[in-house]
C-alpha cells in the first residue's frame, strides 16, 4: 500500500505581481521515504500538465508563505488551484507561533539551518533568470536552480525542526 506523499514547493518568478510577472522555476521536493525526488520545472516547462504530473501521489504540500504568494501566483499564471487538489501547510504560520519572523532565509539563520548559497535572495534570483534568458548564461541557470533546490530542501529541515519544539 502506498502512503500519501508529502512535497515541498517553492517558485521563482520575474517579480512579485502574478499579473505582470511570470514563474521562472517551480521547485518540488517529493518525499517518498525510499527515493526522494526533486523536480524543477523551468521556463516553458512551467505548465499545468507538468506541475500535476510532478505532484502525482502527493497529499500534502508544504511551503513558506505559499498561501499568500506561491499558490495564488500559480493559480493566476497557469490556472491550477493547488489548494483544491492538495492539503496545504504553510510553514510560515508555524514559524510565527514559535516567534520566528523575517522570511525563510531569516528563519533559517535564527535556527542555524545551513545554506550553501549565502547572500542570494529573491532579487538575485530574478537577475539570474534574466542572465540565463537574455544571454543563455548556463551558470546563471545552474545557480538559480541550486538556490531553488536549497529553498525546498530546507523547507523539510525547517518542518522537522519545528516539529521538535
Amino acid at each position: 500500500m502506498n502512503l500519501p506523499l508529502e512535497a515541498y514547493l517553492d517558485i521563482e518568478t520575474t517579480g512579485l505581481s502574478s499579473f505582470y510577472h511570470a514563474i521562472t522555476v517551480i521547485g518540488i521536493y517529493v518525499v517518498t521515504g525510499d527515493d526522494d525526488r526533486l523536480v524543477q520545472l523551468v521556463g516553458e516547462e512551467v505548465t499545468e500538465d507538468n506541475l500535476l504530473k510532478a505532484l502525482v501521489g502527493v497529499h500534502t504540500i508544504y511551503t513558506y508563505n505559499g498561501s499568500r504568494f506561491d499558490f495564488p501566483f500559480i493559480r493566476t499564471s497557469i490556472g491550477v488551484d493547488l489548494g483544491e487538489h492538495y492539503h496545504h501547510h504553510d510553514l510560515m504560520y508555524d514559524c510565527w507561533q514559535h516567534n520566528l519572523y523575517g522570511g525563510l532565509k531569516g528563519v533559517e539563520q535564527q535556527l542555524g539551518i545551513f545554506r550553501q548559497l549565502e547572500g542570494i535572495g529573491g532579487r538575485e534570483a530574478i537577475m539570474l533568470w534574466w542572465r540565463y534568458y537574455n544571454y543563455g548564461d548556463q551558470n546563471a541557470l545552474t545557480l538559480l536552480l541550486q538556490y531553488n533546490r536549497e529553498d525546498i530542501v530546507n523547507l523539510r529541515v525547517l518542518r522537522e525542526m519545528l516539529a521538535k519544539h
